[in-house]
């Protein structure tokens, strides 16, 4: 599935092109480290939405009870700065699904060149904030090479 804001699914999971504007940079023109969350974010986000799990369906029950995600654990490597005006890949795969977690891989491309690395650890929760088991559809669309 393609949706032109919200990148496409690929045979290994998620890729989101990205441009970098002023708002992102220091007064250098080099990315601030803290807006590489939100990119990162963004390619989640995105990788859901087509999978058909949206955060909006997740608050509504739609696969039973109603659940959200949040991010428990995030390992990030900086490898190489991305600059204004660039046009970076973010890349979101599934890594691995547990009953109550899910391990994202993510990088960050310009090209063939790696920028960033990062392992994202996922929780289910209910609204209020605690811990869920993940309903069996979800597990279903998060496995890799799932459409």
């Amino acid at each position: 599935m393609t949706d032109q804001l919200a990148g496409r699914l690929t045979p290994s999971g998620h890729e989101l092109q990205v441009r970098v504007y002023f708002e992102d940079t220091d007064f250098s023109g080099v990315v601030y480290h803290a807006r590489y969350l939100h990119f990162l974010e963004r390619g989640r986000s995105d990788f859901l939405r087509l999978k058909g799990i949206g955060h909006g369906e997740l608050l509504a029950g739609r696969f039973g009870t109603p659940i959200a995600f949040a991010v428990r654990h995030m390992d990030i490597d900086f490898l190489r700065p991305a600059r204004i005006d660039d046009v970076v890949t973010v890349e979101t795969r599934t890594q691995h699904l547990g009953g109550a977690r899910i391990l994202l891989a993510q990088r960050i491309t310009r090209g063939e060149e790696v920028l960033i690395e990062a392992k994202v650890k996922v929780a289910v929760i209910s609204p209020e904030g605690k811990p869920m088991r993940m309903p069996p559809a979800i597990l279903t669309q998060l496995e890799p090479g799932a459409d």
